[in-house]
């Protein structure tokens, strides 16, 4: 029965052709109008993408928008977390090339001033932060910068540098050797270059750039080289300023012409204005120090050996290599010397101290006069400072007597030499001077008065009782800026080299050896007599 069964089943006909072709177009169908449905469902997902992605475009347009015309076109962490989230994401998405740290490395990159130096203590970034800076207008056509070192194997090391960042930062930015130039998408270059002398800057005279970067400023011994560079900066696109830049270290060989221009104007971190005569006028350009020290950086702070490195210097260059001192000098003739301890505000003098004065004369070298007030405890203050030059002695006289009008001065001590007849019936310079009512007596001029005035000088500075013999009102700008940098005598090493810028130490040192006693003081101890022998209320003297 079941071979019947299977033989019937083996001769029944085949299905009908049409019925399979039904159900073949059923099925083709049925697989169309699914693959409909996802090909449907596809192109709404892409509109979907393309409008959000036109949304983060057009966010991203607003915030660029937002920050043309401001001095730099990077975000800040403020700026991004102002921003909409979906634009953080894609922010934080990206790859971080470059992340300035916080506090003075940002302060730089964010500078508006038309010239900043950035100098301090080794190891604070100022290398990277050079090298990160121009490439602010990096995405406009017009933008043309130069980074300056002082030799081409100095310039080596900032070029490394320079290909581990530029290539990301910009895509398609293309290094070229020959020229020692980047050339950027946009069509903007940064250039790389080298100037050890004045022969070397010449190269790029007539050219324009819109930034100028100087790393290691204070190796250059004056400042002929980057007044020379600042010439060369001008824009010809009004959305793009002229920036000049530059950084260093305190040590080097033009340490004290930097420091003038850069340190001394103003504190850390404020801008200041400088007048620049010009056919149309004054014009003014804003200047900015911004400090650093190591302690700036945490990549190197991440272990103590860099720091224990520096710190195990000698004090000098410890000071100038680790703390970014500018004060700090090898071969200080006074050491001793610090802002810290011995510059103070200026304040009202209290009516019971005992004022004079004293002074170095010069007509083609400064002229310097300090003015001094001692006080119960016979410490000196000196309160104000006359620094000028080519200025005659009439002249002078009269601005003294001005400067110190309504006050009472004791007595007045002015160097020696002036008291030196000229010709055979000319008057001195000192009695010119007190032809005009300016009175005063000769410095000592006794043979060692040099030394015992320096020695005078090394007392009264070091901290006694938790005070210096000596403060300085911060407005004595020439007493302060020579004092730390004055260097001894080579071939006396018991004297300042007399080469140097010594004028407001010599008014200093005949001040000081004009044995200034406060008569309070010399009642205390019983010194009426060396107040009598050496005149502290002088009737000569004219007051």
């Amino acid at each position: 029965m079941s071979d019947l069964k299977k033989d019937l089943q083996e001769i029944q006909p085949p299905k009908p052709k049409k019925i399979i072709q039904k159900k073949a177009k059923k099925s083709t169908q049925q697989i169309l109008a699914r693959s409909r449905k996802k090909v449907a469902k596809a192109e709404q997902s892409l509109r979907s993408a393309k409008r959000s992605a036109e949304n983060i475009k057009t966010k991203l347009l607003t915030i660029d928008k937002s920050l043309q015309g401001k001095e730099t076109q990077l975000l800040t962490e403020d700026q991004i977390e102002s921003a909409p989230k979906n634009i953080q994401e894609h922010i934080n998405q990206q790859e971080v090339i470059f992340k300035p740290n916080s506090g003075p490395q940002t302060q730089f990159l964010a500078a508006s001033e038309r010239e900043v130096f950035y100098g301090g203590a080794r190891g604070g970034g100022k290398s990277y932060a050079m090298l990160v800076d121009p490439l602010r207008y990096c995405s406009k056509a017009q933008h043309r910068a130069l980074l300056i070192r002082r030799t081409m194997p100095e310039l080596r090391d900032l070029i490394q540098k320079s290909q581990l960042l530029y290539s990301k930062a910009f895509p398609g930015a293309k290094w070229r050797e020959q020229e020692k130039e980047w050339r950027f998408p946009s069509g903007a270059k940064i250039e790389f270059g080298y100037a050890e002398n004045m022969t070397d800057v010449l190269r790029y005279q007539g050219q324009s750039y819109t930034w100028i970067g100087i790393d290691e400023l204070p190796q250059y011994p004056s400042p002929d080289i980057y007044n020379f560079l600042r010439s060369s900066l001008r824009s010809v696109d009004k959305d793009i300023p002229v920036y000049l830049r530059a950084t260093g270290n305190p040590g080097n060989v033009g340490s004290q012409w930097v420091r003038e221009m850069f340190v001394e104007p103003a504190e850390p971190n404020t801008a200041f204005n400088v007048g620049i005569d010009t056919p149309n006028g004054k014009k003014y350009i804003t200047r900015r120090f911004i400090p650093a020290k190591l302690q700036d950086n945490p990549y190197l702070m991440q272990t103590d050996d860099y720091y224990i490195m520096l710190a195990s210097l000698p004090e000098v260059q410890r000071k100038q290599f680790l703390d970014g001192d500018w004060d700090a000098y090898e071969d200080s003739a006074f050491p001793e010397f610090n802002k810290t301890t011995h510059v103070v505000e200026p304040f009202e003098i209290p009516r019971g101290w005992y004022k004079f004065r004293a002074a170095d004369w010069g007509y083609s070298s400064p002229a310097c006069v300090l003015w001094f007030a001692v006080d119960y405890n016979n410490n000196l203050w000196i309160y104000r400072e006359l620094y000028t030059k080519k200025v005659t002695a009439d002249y002078f006289a009269r601005n003294v007597l001005s400067l110190e009008e309504g006050e009472h001065i004791h007595y007045g001590v002015l160097d020696s030499s002036t008291w030196a007849r000229r010709g055979d019936v000319g008057p001195s310079i000192a009695e010119t001077m007190i032809q005009q009512g300016c009175r005063w007596r000769p410095s000592d001029r006794s043979p060692k008065s040099r030394i015992n005035g320096k020695l005078e000088i090394h007392k009264r500075l070091r901290v006694n009782d938790e005070e210096p013999g000596i403060r300085i009102f911060k407005t004595c700008r020439n007493l302060i800026r020579t004092m730390g940098m004055l260097p001894t005598d080579n071939k006396n090493p018991e004297d300042v080299d007399t080469n140097a810028e010594d004028h407001a130490y010599d008014a200093l040192r005949y001040g000081c050896m004009s044995r200034p006693t406060h008569p309070k003081y010399a009642a205390r101890f019983r010194l009426s007599s060396v107040q009598d022998s050496y005149h502290m209320v002088d009737n000569k003297f004219g007051y």
